[in-house]
């Protein structure tokens, strides 16, 4: 069966989004010349394990005037436009991509994942948005998260875990330019 995976990149206090709502913090994207090869194949690896994405409304407006178009992205951007997206909103009734295939919209995000887990493919990346990360982690659809830990505090902003939860690592490896990759089984 296909897992949902959410990936956050976070601080090294547990802070997703600072106060602003801004990632400053975020260090060592795939892209960037002066990020290493094992860290490159390790965020390669990952988007090719998955085939599906579902994002939050808000994660999608911030999103679409950027990644479709973003072609200093190379590899990574190619491959993670190409993934099949949903995006979780009541209001929205299309969400294109610009020149990708559109973004499906669904109203009810925990029955579209139980739908897609039943699928077969590969996995399927919740990526950024931290209320519908709750509300998936709540109804129990979310299998692992995956944690990019960048070397930075910010002591206050929006928290990845704002109630108890229990996990069990997986996996963590830290790389040169700082940044760990720590991967959690989300116990049910």
């Amino acid at each position: 069966m296909r897992k949902l995976v959410v990936q956050q990149w976070v601080t090294v206090d547990n802070i997703a989004a600072e106060e602003d709502g801004g990632l400053s913090f975020v260090s060592g994207e795939p892209f960037d010349d002066a990020t290493t090869n094992p860290f490159k194949e390790s965020v390669m690896g990952f988007i090719d394990s998955v085939d599906t994405m579902i994002i939050g409304a808000n994660t999608y407006h911030q999103s679409k005037g950027y990644w479709p178009h973003a072609e200093e992205q190379g590899e990574y951007g190619e491959k993670f436009n190409s993934l099949a997206k949903f995006v979780a909103s009541s209001k929205l009734g299309d969400a294109p991509w610009g020149d990708f295939p559109a973004c499906s919209v669904t109203r009810d995000p925990v029955a579209t994942v139980r739908e897609l887990k039943a699928r077969s493919g590969k996995d399927i990346l919740l990526w950024g948005s931290l209320e519908l990360m709750r509300a998936l982690l709540d109804a129990g659809v979310v299998d692992e998260a995956r944690l990019m830990v960048c070397p930075a505090a910010r002591g206050k902003g929006t928290r990845v875990f704002e109630d108890a939860r229990d996990l069990k690592l997986v996996g963590a490896t830290a790389f040169d330019n700082g940044v760990a990759i720590m991967r959690y089984e989300i116990k049910k």
